[in-house]
């Protein structure tokens, strides 16, 4: 879904001059990769729990900051993205944290609709990995959520899914 809102503001971002001022100081001056994306963990403000890792541009991350919901950069669309626009499960941001070296954001969200997965799942990581001797033993992944929170074709009906294979 594309966002009609005004354009960001453009002097959000910082110039990164130094290491020291990067490290300590004050100003926001992220790190954007050679594609022009910052890397954004998006926990539940509440648990703690890990909701979705997602991507954003300078956009993104200005209008995040501008509107205190979460918006994102979809790769599959290659479009501005503004979680919970389609579904209603909008990402209130309560919280903003940048890194050490301003090269991975991290929201932590109030999800009023109690969940973030286009799947249905509350959390994107709704499967967890074998490892150890539970991989030894073959095991496969194991669904840690068992219900879905939504139908995603109640929600999204022939929208195209943004899993990319």
């Amino acid at each position: 879904m594309t966002d009609k809102s005004p354009p960001p503001s453009a002097d959000l971002f910082g110039v990164r001059h130094t290491v020291e001022q990067v490290e300590e100081g004050h100003d926001l001056a992220p790190k954007f990769d050679s594609q022009g994306l910052i890397p954004c963990v998006t926990t539940d403000f509440a648990s703690g729990e890990v909701l979705m890792v997602g991507m954003m541009n300078r956009e993104a991350l200005a209008r995040t900051i501008e509107t205190g919901e979460a918006h994102y950069f979809s790769r599959s669309r290659q479009q501005l993205w503004h979680k919970g626009a389609t579904s209603g499960l909008v990402q209130k941001v309560v919280e903003m944290r940048i890194d050490d070296d301003q090269d991975c954001v991290w929201l932590r969200v109030a999800i009023p609709g109690g969940a973030s997965c286009h799947v249905g799942y509350r959390s994107c990581f709704y499967r967890k990995v074998p490892v150890g001797a539970e991989r030894a033993a073959g095991a496969t992944l194991e669904f840690v959520e068992q219900e879905k929170a939504f139908d995603p074709k109640a929600v999204y009906g022939d929208a195209p899914n943004p899993t990319q294979l």
